[in-house]
């Protein structure tokens, strides 16, 4: 009775032993932020964002376009490829919480010398053949929770290549809805640019006109050309600057020969603006917030591999089979061959090289908590940016319509008064660079509206719900 207590304390001790682990156990680390986002816009609750959040812009090209984006661009193929890696290292390093099993096989054949001082035994034979086959194993004990932390670390990367592809994704689409609109508010420049070169056109050939009849100068056909030319160069600028937006929208969906037709930005609806007071919880659910915790959880985690390497590695190796010197007799009972063996390995002396490793591997823990709570702040500033750029956006587009419906009455009356002969041609040249401004000043706030609407999208992860909602949609 008492070896069975003593064989049951053994057991329990070593139980115990065996489920401890050295290195801290992770716990999120606290960061201080508001409640809520310093702005946020005062629409209906109600509102909610999908993952594919594109769609709420009812264009069918740029849904074609993103969608292949995600499909064959060459950096989402890289973060799959990432993530591949990291399951594999996952799936080597828990197994190393196994046992190892390897079958030998051995065959040799040796003669032996005759002329020796000791002579060969009668009957013996100069040549000797020896066959071997066995089932050798080998495994360490994690008593001190090496290969589970490293497995814990792995786990951790892996998740984190999951999270680190979803930031690929949502900056993919971003990136692609961004040149997009910058391509559609170029297509609707060009229309007002063509429109205003119609405008001088007609203008000048008024002018010609006038010379003609005396009663406009040279000096007025000098200007009503050259206005002329400025509008003709304005709008070869712009179709240079779509042609560069077309070729990075070819290169983001990987097709080189992509051509666009043209449309026009102000065919666009606006999205739903985000519900008012979005709580400042909801940067969690972004996946570069969520990658760096992973990072963090994976340092940590390596900080327990690095302390245990300085304790007693304990292990057992063993195998079993069958030796003899014929074929025939290799499974017999009495060529049976077997051993059991345990080892242990303690580090007394390594010049502090294991101390060393450990203190590298606190100061990456570090480094991935510095990094960790910066890629909040950085969230939480990005959020707060992208919400003043969407109420501000829309809040000056009233002022400029009104801005384009003064300058087209400038416009219009400048020529009336210049027809009637009140007011010299430059007042015309003037009210004509007025409302070109102006309307081009109209297109470029609704590329900026547009384009702070899918920055605010992608700094939210993607998109978010009401307030109450069980959760939060995020892009994949």
């Amino acid at each position: 009775m008492n070896n069975i207590h003593k064989r049951n304390l053994i057991a329990v001790a070593m139980l115990f032993i065996a489920g401890c682990a050295m290195g801290p156990d992770y716990q999120r680390p606290d960061i201080d932020l508001p409640n809520s986002y310093p702005s946020a816009a005062a629409t209906d609750a109600a509102s909610a964002i999908p993952h594919d959040w594109w769609k709420l812009y009812n264009d069918p090209v740029l849904n074609n376009l993103i969608d292949r984006a995600l499909e064959r661009n060459a950096d989402v193929r890289l973060a799959v490829a990432r993530i591949e890696e990291a399951d594999a290292n996952l799936r080597a390093t828990g197994a190393a919480l196994l046992p190892e099993f390897d079958l030998g096989a051995n065959a040799s054949r040796a003669r032996s010398s005759a002329q020796t001082a000791t002579p060969l035994a009668a009957g013996s034979s100069i040549v000797k053949q020896d066959l071997r086959l066995a089932v050798s194993t080998s495994f360490e004990l994690d008593f001190w929770g090496k290969l589970r932390r490293a497995t814990e670390s792995a786990r951790a990367q892996a998740i984190g290549s999951r999270y680190a592809k979803d930031v690929v994704t949502l900056t993919l689409a971003g990136t692609t809805a961004q040149a997009y609109f910058s391509l559609r508010s170029l297509d609707a420049q060009v229309i007002v640019t063509r429109e205003t070169l119609a405008s001088r056109e007609e203008s000048l050939a008024l002018v010609r006109q006038r010379a003609g009849a005396g009663v406009a100068s040279d000096l007025d056909v000098s200007q009503a050309e050259g206005a002329r030319s400025d509008a003709s160069a304005q709008l070869k600028d712009l179709q240079r600057q779509r042609a560069i937006f077309e070729h990075q929208l070819a290169s983001l969906t990987g097709k080189l020969d992509l051509q666009l037709s043209e449309g026009d930005l102000r065919k666009l609806p606006l999205p739903p603006q985000p519900p008012v007071g979005l709580p400042a919880s909801l940067l969690e659910r972004r996946p570069d917030i969520r990658q760096a915790e992973q990072d963090l959880i994976a340092a940590s985690a390596q900080i327990g591999v690095a302390r245990a390497a300085m304790l007693p590695t304990i292990s057992l190796t063993g195998y079993y089979g069958g030796e003899s010197e014929a074929l025939s007799n290799l499974l017999n009972s009495g060529a049976r061959i077997w051993s059991t063996g345990f080892g242990l390995t303690l580090p007394i002396f390594d010049a502090g090289r294991l101390a060393a490793r450990t203190d590298a591997a606190i100061a990456r823990q570090h480094q991935s908590l510095a990094s960790y709570q910066k890629s909040i702040e950085t969230a939480f500033r990005e959020v707060a940016d992208a919400l003043t750029n969407a109420q501000q956006t829309a809040a000056t587009e009233t002022d400029l319509e009104a801005s384009v419906k003064a300058a087209r009455t400038s416009l219009r009356l400048a020529k009336s008064r210049y027809e009637s002969g009140y007011s010299s041609f430059l007042e015309v040249l003037d009210a004509q660079r007025t409302a070109n401004i102006a309307e081009l000043a109209v297109l470029r706030n609704r590329q900026a509206q547009l384009s702070a609407s899918v920055d605010l999208m992608k700094v939210l992860g993607g998109g978010w719900l009401a307030a109450g909602a069980e959760s939060i949609q995020t892009a994949k």
